[in-house]
């Protein structure tokens, strides 16, 4: 779906610029998106370690996901890692523990708690590696959906409490630790940070917010030579199931006898079916958002961002940004979510 949109979107960007430099419109718009093309190129210039498990990585969120599957990999490239789970005897962390060399060490750690990360910063520092933590990769995190009516303070806070101030908490605990072997943050966003989707609100806020903070930490480490990069996947709900499982009476219950009316059980399940599907549709592999990460903690120049989509939408999400918010609401009148809410929303107020 986002790729016919994407490719809309392209030819409109490529006539406004041929529009307003004239003759030679057509060929800047073209030469302007190899520039970028070539600017998303990711470089082959690595540091190499000398040797094996001199340096190490923490990592949140290694119960599933992108963060199960990164520390496998740091494990086999040589890192000391720790994984930070949420639950250290889960079947994720079990299966870290006995597939994983003797390198790779295990942490309880909620990020949304000051003792877990307390904890985890001391057994860190017992167990450091001879040129000490290398990076923190602040991947700790949860995805959900719903409108805004839909949800309640407790949700943004939940949101939040993980997305947002879990990286601060875990960032600010243990940067002394990464400015004292000038390494690296790494932080896993996404690309609802700036692509202001139907439904996608609380989540928006959270990862909006986190990329805020990355921004800014990265200014201020660069004093310290330390490189801070921001991980941004697109749609990877089936390669890390990540995505919210609910069903259309659990929404429908939260909601108040006013909010029932505005927007109907009719409605309510559409959208449940149609986001659920929608989730159901992205990458099945996360091999692209590994080797990012990999690239982040390894390369000798890391990118600040790194957009994680197919090619049609990379164009897609890289012009995004830089339209009028007028451009950028119309586009939304392009997917099939917005005539069907508009129709039976309509039929609500009749």
């Amino acid at each position: 779906m986002w790729s016919k949109v994407a490719s809309v979107l392209i030819l409109i960007l490529i006539v406004c610029i041929s529009m307003y430099f004239g003759g030679h419109g057509l060929t800047y718009s073209f030469f302007t998106l190899i520039l970028l093309m070539l600017g998303q190129a990711p470089t082959q210039r690595c540091m190499f370690l000398s040797k094996k498990y001199e340096r190490a990585v923490l990592v949140t969120g290694c119960d599933s996901g992108f963060g199960y599957r990164l520390a496998k990999t740091l494990d086999s490239m040589g890192f000391v890692v720790f994984a930070g789970c949420l639950s250290s005897n889960g079947q994720g962390a079990q299966t870290l523990l006995k597939e994983g060399s003797r390198h790779l060490k295990l942490l309880q750690l909620d990020v949304t708690r000051d003792e877990d990360v307390r904890l985890a910063k001391a057994f860190v520092e017992a167990n450091l590696p001879e040129k000490g933590l290398w990076a923190v990769v602040n991947n700790a995190g949860i995805s959900d959906w719903g409108e805004t009516e839909w949800n309640s303070i407790e949700d943004y806070q939940k949101m939040v409490d993980i997305n947002l101030f879990g990286s601060i908490r875990t960032s600010i605990a243990f940067l002394p630790l990464v400015r004292a072997s000038k390494g690296r943050m790494v932080f896993v966003s996404s690309i609802f940070a700036f692509f202001n989707c139907l439904s996608m609100g609380a989540y928006s806020v959270s990862k909006r917010g986190l990329e805020a903070f990355a921004d800014c930490l990265r200014v201020e480490l660069s004093n310290f030579d330390v490189k801070v990069s921001i991980i941004q996947p697109g749609n990877f709900g089936p390669a890390t199931n990540i995505r919210s499982k609910k069903t259309t009476q659990e929404i429908w219950d939260k909601l108040d006898d006013e909010r029932k009316v505005t927007f109907s059980r009719s409605y309510i399940e559409f959208a449940n079916e149609y986001f659920q599907s929608l989730c159901s549709a992205g990458f099945k592999d996360s091999r692209m958002v590994i080797d990012a990460m990999v690239h982040a903690l390894n390369a000798a120049q890391p990118k600040s961002h790194y957009l994680l989509v197919s090619t049609v939408e990379w164009v897609f999400f890289l012009v995004f940004p830089l339209l009028p918010t007028f451009i950028k609401d119309a586009i939304f009148t392009y997917t099939p979510i917005y005539h069907k809410r508009r129709e039976i929303l309509s039929q609500q107020k009749q």
